[in-house]
């Protein structure tokens, strides 16, 4: 669905989708989350935060809160995310990704900044799950991956955009959860690092075109979720982390003679050590690893560990010994030694308390160590700033949210100042732009999530303006209306008058907040008088089981900036004033008409009986009306702009026009007859009718279709002459066949300059019609 607001176009697509010139389309907010997996998120040595959502790799900027690029290339959901760093810490001038469709991508920056796909590496016979890359000699680029096949390949990119698989290691049935890569201390030999479900790190090294097995370091007594290594003063440190909730950082250091000889002194007490030796062009090398420290904090699997990254100090290149970790418990915490003493303790440990989620994945930290970032199963981005004016005290920060799985449907604000969204994540999303005082840009960011549900949402439609309803993948329809706390903190991060918000709202009976039951699917409201605090004697009495176990989990909030995501989960559902029972299978689309006052359901269908469209009413939300017609599903709706007329288009391939009657005595509430529609012996579209739209002055409507073709009809206009005769409505201009299924369409409600309409629709094949991101466009010179 491609909803317009004036200047504004939003779409569930990516920007390649769009056809049209640079210089009219300008993307204002990409809303998008990471995918479920632990090693899709990367943050460079430049600012920019890189990640995987769904096919495409997003880099988005923390410091402006917006995502800078979208990187198409993939044609499966992106697992892993790792920008190839320089040694000496400079902006990064390459990315790599892996993905489900098998494949590895090498990004390359060009000089205006903007990344294209440099090499593609095709090997692996299953989707890739971590990948590292590093620099070696003569700018070449040393590429390791894993995936689900088994296997670690090692590869080799060069300037000439090809990439050769140098090595292939099977694991047999064992799988291999993260890879690293580094160069030996004081040699150009890298040697790679691989954590398995077998408990283990394997280390493996590249010497003489070979690819070693050095040692493995047993120590974990579960799967191994992350490894990653740190150069520090001529040694290398290397943290693995554990389903066993430990991270152990193990020391590798390279040996001369005396350290050897010194081996046969048993007066000396140190940690046991593992020796391998490397011979390259002739010449050996011997490398000791040894257990540095074993780290107990977390309660649960730790997914992610991250070093702080290296800075510049005094000319010299410098590695503070720093490490993050993620855990399930849904909390990171910041290791480092203990001056003087050298021992590991924690020094911040940072996350979620309560709620029903679960934790994170990953970690990653900025390049000054002053922000640390986390993602969590359900792919929202947690961060923390240090904060300034509190030596020792993180805050959370603003980033960029969305939805973790396919965008289904979206609706505008009567006033075009904000938008709302539902997808298969059962959630439903309002994004508005936040207009901060220091800056004068504005951002886009996701201030409420009113409905968090337990069955995958499907389609909405605005009512009013703080009001909304709402189907998902069941029977019912809901109907929810703004508390005050939403739209006190609406008005305070979008600038608008409080005031005037409220007085438009009936300040006087809308409840607090809402709350979630714990076994519940609906939101109850949460009024003033909830909320006061009891005093020791009334705490002590209870008069039923539900006073002693209270379920309102809400708390007012007084926002200025947009909210972190426990307090989106928490605070900022909407109460459910309304259910509305009628349908008999699973909703499918929704749709209001201008005024507000009638609200159009339909439902899935195979039969023509339950493909009828039902109309209610939005005063009294009774059944008024029941539209048969179609005889399959009827896949999206629309009202012209005058709500006289009421379009549908079904999987039947066939549309449907329905007329709003004259209100008589005995019928004051609208009701509507048959208008036009199209035989399916007469249809012009031969497959399924996924999208329509009506014009801005209500005379033409289009169609668009899996069968690749995009349709004008009409003349649409209602004489007052003769209402029985059928008009003859037909294409009024040659078919638009747009190269693939044209899976929404939608008309600009603003002429151009030449009076002319604007059409916009979008092309997606069946397999990419399940995009999880949102991405808003404005339209700049086009309306002028």
């Amino acid at each position: 669905m491609i909803p317009f607001s004036p200047g504004h176009i939003y779409s569930n697509s990516t920007t390649s989708a769009f056809k049209m010139a640079a210089a009219v389309i300008e993307t204002c907010h990409v809303a998008c989350c990471a995918n479920r997996t632990p090693n899709v998120v990367s943050w460079g040595r430049g600012g920019t935060i890189a990640y995987g959502t769904c096919n495409s790799v997003a880099l988005y900027d923390p410091e402006e809160r917006r995502v800078v690029a979208l990187l198409n290339g993939h044609t499966g959901r992106v697992n892993a995310v790792q920008w190839v760093h320089r040694e000496d810490s400079a902006p990064e001038g390459h990315l790599v990704s892996g993905a489900s469709d098998n494949r590895l991508i090498l990004w390359e920056a060009q000089q205006d900044g903007k990344f294209i796909q440099s090499v593609e590496c095709k090997g692996h016979t299953g989707p890739i799950c971590a990948a590292d890359a590093i620099y070696v000699e003569d700018s070449k680029i040393l590429v390791a991956s894993s995936a689900s096949d088994s296997t670690v390949k090692l590869w080799l990119c060069c300037d000439a955009k090809e990439a050769e698989c140098l090595h292939n290691v099977s694991f047999g049935s064992g799988f291999m959860m993260d890879v690293s890569l580094v160069l030996l201390p004081g040699s150009r030999v890298p040697i790679l690092a691989c954590g398995g479900d077998d408990s283990r790190v394997h280390l493996y090294v590249q010497a003489n075109g070979q690819l070693q097995r050095a040692m493995s370091l047993q120590g974990h007594e579960d799967w191994v979720r992350g490894v990653e290594w740190a150069s520090a003063g001529g040694e290398l440190l290397l943290a693995s982390c554990s389903q066993d909730s430990l991270i152990r950082v193990w020391r590798l250091c390279a040996k001369s003679g005396t350290d050897t000889h010194a081996e046969d002194n048993h007066s000396i007490i140190k940690m046991k050590e593992d020796i391998f030796e490397v011979k390259e062009r002739d010449k050996s090398s011997v490398f000791a690893v040894s257990l540095e420290t074993v780290l107990a904090g977390h309660e649960n699997w730790v997914y992610g560990v991250h070093w702080q990254p290296p800075f510049y100090q005094g000319g010299e290149l410098q590695q503070r010994l720093c490490l993050l970790s993620a855990s399930m418990d849904k909390t990171m915490i910041l290791w480092a030694p203990e001056e003087g003493s050298g021992v590991w303790i924690e020094k911040v440990r940072v996350g979620e308390v309560g709620g029903n989620t679960l934790g994170f994945y990953g970690c990653q930290m900025s390049a000054d160590g002053s922000m640390i970032l986390a993602h969590a199963f359900h792919g929202a981005l947690h961060l923390w700033c240090k904060d300034l004016d509190k030596e020792g005290e993180w805050r959370p920060g603003v980033v960029i949210s969305g939805h973790f799985n396919a965008v289904q449907d979206l609706s505008w604000d009567p006033e075009g100042e904000f938008i709302l969204s539902v997808g298969s994540d059962q959630t439903t999303r309002l994004f508005t732009p936040w207009r901060t005082q220091e800056s004068k840009k504005v951002t886009w960011h996701e201030i409420s999530r009113p409905q968090i549900h337990g069955y995958d949402m499907q389609c909405l439609a605005m009512i009013g303006r703080f009001q909304f309803v709402s189907g998902a993948d069941e029977k019912v329809l809901r109907v929810f209306q703004a508390p005050r706390n939403f739209v006190e903190n609406f008005a305070n991060i979008s600038g608008t008058s409080k005031e005037t918000l409220l007085t438009s709202s009936d300040s006087a009976s809308l409840p607090e907040g809402a709350s979630t039951p714990a076994l519940g699917l609906s939101n109850k409201a949460v009024f003033q008088g909830d909320l006061v605090p009891k005093n020791k004697e009334e705490e002590e009495q209870f008069n039923s089981v539900s006073d002693q176990y209270q379920e309102s989990y809400f708390h007012p909030l007084n926002l200025t900036e947009p909210p972190p995501e426990d307090h989106l989960l928490q605070n900022t559902l909407w109460p459910e004033v309304q259910k509305l029972y009628g349908h008999g299978f699973e909703m499918f689309c929704l749709a209001s008409d201008s005024s507000r006052t009638v609200v159009a359901s339909a439902c899935k269908a195979s039969k023509a009986e339950h493909a009828a469209v039902l109309l209610w009413s939005t005063t009294t939300w009774r059944q008024l009306q029941v539209l048969p017609c179609h005889t399959l599903t009827v896949t999206q709706m629309a009202f012209s702009p005058d709500a006289q007329l009421l379009l549908a288009v079904s999987r039947d391939r066939t549309w449907s026009l329905w007329r709003r009657n004259l209100p008589t005595p005995e019928s004051p509430e609208p009701l509507f007859s048959l208008y036009a529609h199209t035989e399916k012996d007469t249809a012009i579209h031969s497959r399924i009718i996924w999208s329509c739209d009506w014009s801005p002055d209500g005379k033409f409507f289009v169609t668009s279709s899996r069968d690749k073709k995009v349709i004008v009809w009409g003349p649409c206009s209602l004489a007052s002459g003769d209402p029985v005769l059928p008009p003859e409505i037909k294409p009024c201009s040659s078919i638009l066949d747009v190269g693939d299924s044209a899976t929404a369409v939608a008309f600009c409600p603003v002429l151009c300059s030449n009076d002319r309409f604007v059409l916009h629709d979008l092309q997606l094949p069946s397999y990419r019609l399940a995009r999880s991101y949102i991405c808003l466009q404005y339209f700049g010179s086009l309306l002028q």
